[in-house]
């Protein structure tokens, strides 16, 4: 897992360093992902588009071996084999998006570690030290650490600007020194760093989660109408594909719900990962959609 965030933490430091502002290199970095991951979604598609194709050899295989368990639950797996299909290739699909929940959870809780990877270096462990002293900060450490860095840099920076001050090399040297834990978190008069269940009265923190909530749940209407409107000429469902589709069914409200106990409780800069994730995602099963119906016209004429 840590090295999924590992992975992740250098795309998004890269973006980082071209743009020098952590909401844009996230928006980047979600859709650079959602593009990877669009194979997996056409395929998945394909897989919900064929299992619906498979409902009338099911039910022959059903009537023919009614009466014997055994050579039904062979048949049934040649089927699934001779179609190139999964009846478990739902999980695989759950398990992945809930390796990309933690893994980007990880990489946005401690962004000193997994983006600039500077937990080694003597200043990280100075203010480390003494937000862990601090019971009043955040209980996310590196983004307490990134705050109280940023708040003595802005400190520095103000006190080179008088032309009298003595330690003035000293300064210098330590403003070098912070510019290793600084993010710029700042995005759209969001602050990125704010954790809205710590920040109870600030409504800003609210704005991204709601909007992933939203964003989720038309996501999920999107899905249920495909499914529905792919099934609602069709005559009832083989017990197995059908609790196939239950089973990818239940997962796609899963996962938007575990998503947003995370969010409440997360760095902001998780929601607006899961928020550009979210739309674009539902551009892409649209576009996906329309295409796959438009190819199945063409094939039908």
């Amino acid at each position: 897992m840590g090295f999924i965030s590992e992975l992740f933490g250098y795309v998004l430091n890269a973006l980082y360093n071209l743009i020098s502002n952590y909401g844009i290199a996230i928006i980047i970095f979600s859709v650079l992902l959602r593009l990877i991951l669009i194979p997996i979604t056409i395929k998945q598609q394909k897989t919900m588009k064929k299992s619906n194709e498979m409902q009338q050899e099911m039910k022959n295989i059903q009537a023919k071996y009614k009466n014997n368990p055994e050579k039904l639950n062979q048949e049934t797996m040649e089927l699934y084999k001779r179609e190139g299909l999964s009846p478990f290739s739902g999980c695989f699909t759950a398990i992945l998006q809930l390796l990309i929940i933690l893994s980007v959870f990880w990489l946005v809780s401690q962004p000193l570690t997994y983006m600039k990877r500077v937990q080694n270096s003597e200043i990280y462990k100075e203010y480390k030290t003494a937000v862990e002293a601090d019971t009043s900060k955040s209980s996310y450490k590196e983004i307490a650490i990134i705050n109280k860095a940023t708040e003595d840099y802005q400190n520095i920076v103000n006190e080179l600007q008088n032309e009298n001050v003595e330690n003035r090399e000293e300064l210098e040297n330590k403003k070098a020194q912070l510019e290793e834990l600084r993010i710029n978190m700042e995005f759209l008069g969001l602050d990125l760093s704010k954790v809205p269940t710590q920040s109870l009265n600030d409504w800003k923190v609210y704005i991204i989660p709601v909007l992933y909530v939203i964003t989720s749940f038309i996501s999920i209407r999107i899905t249920t109408k495909t499914q529905m409107s792919k099934s609602k000429n069709e005559e009832e469902k083989a017990p197995e594909l059908e609790s196939m589709e239950q089973m990818n069914k239940s997962m796609s409200y899963m996962m938007p719900i575990m998503s947003i106990s995370i969010a409440v409780i997360a760095p902001l800069g998780l929601a607006l990962y899961w928020l550009v994730s979210n739309i674009l995602m539902i551009v892409e099963r649209l576009v996906i959609n329309k295409f796959m119906s438009s190819k199945e016209e063409k094939e039908n004429a």
